[in-house]
């Protein structure tokens, strides 16, 4: 399948699908948990990582300047705290850990958003903290993405339509022009769908078995799919 047949723009979601090949991130937090060796069952990893998600979203700790190196301690350290541990050593674990699995998958995925942005103008729709612009930087990828619409900036969050709809009034072009890459069917493929984009869905594992097993036709293994004829 010619998956860019007919478009004349790309929009990239940010986090799960540059930085962990469509694998949600609380997975890579819990391999970061046991490369540490933190002692605790995969249940309440999640309720940590979930309560740690909430507390992000109420209250401004992430900085602005903040790269995701950063970002990770602060996340790191809220979670630990649900289970009552304070250890800066353990936090450096595993932020550590995630953020190298970051880079590598960024890696991974930076000759694709090289070719691309050779042929297509790209634009990134993210829900995130505030702080993409920093993490963008950081990774080297903000050359690739001119202009970005961030969740935390615009006051619009995914699975809400307008957010991509806004993705498309920066390209300046009709969304059945736009091609949306990303890695939740519920927060980018189905509400990209919903306003005309056409989409690619990099699957990896969920956050929930139903996830799992879901399927689409927009489904890809990988993003290095979308450059295949």
């Amino acid at each position: 399948m010619n998956w860019l047949k007919g478009i004349k723009g790309v929009i990239f979601d940010y986090g799960g699908t540059i930085d962990s090949r469509g694998v949600h991130w609380s997975e890579v937090l819990w391999e970061g948990w046991q490369h540490a060796g933190v002692e605790v069952s995969k249940e309440d990893f999640r309720e940590a990582y979930v309560h740690a998600e909430r507390e992000l979203a109420k209250n401004p700790i992430i900085a602005p300047t903040d790269n995701f190196l950063e970002l990770l301690r602060k996340k790191v350290r809220i979670e630990l705290s649900v289970l009552g541990i304070e250890n800066e050593t353990t936090v450096e674990s595993i932020a550590g850990y995630c953020y190298d699995a970051a880079r590598h998958c960024v890696e991974e995925a930076r000759p694709v958003l090289d070719s691309l942005s050779k042929d297509y103008p790209l634009v990134l729709v993210s829900n995130f903290y505030g702080n993409v612009a920093a993490v963008l930087a950081d990774f080297d990828l903000l050359r690739y993405f001119p202009k970005i619409i961030e969740s935390a900036v615009v006051g619009v969050r995914k699975p809400d339509p307008a957010i991509f709809q806004l993705g498309v009034d920066a390209l300046g072009l009709p969304a059945d022009q736009v091609l949306v890459v990303g890695d939740s069917l519920k927060k980018d493929i189905i509400p990209a769908e919903s306003i005309g984009c056409h989409t690619a869905w990099i699957k990896g594992k969920g956050w929930t078995a139903d996830e799992d097993a879901q399927t689409h036709p927009s489904q890809i293994p990988s993003l290095s799919v979308l450059l295949m004829a």
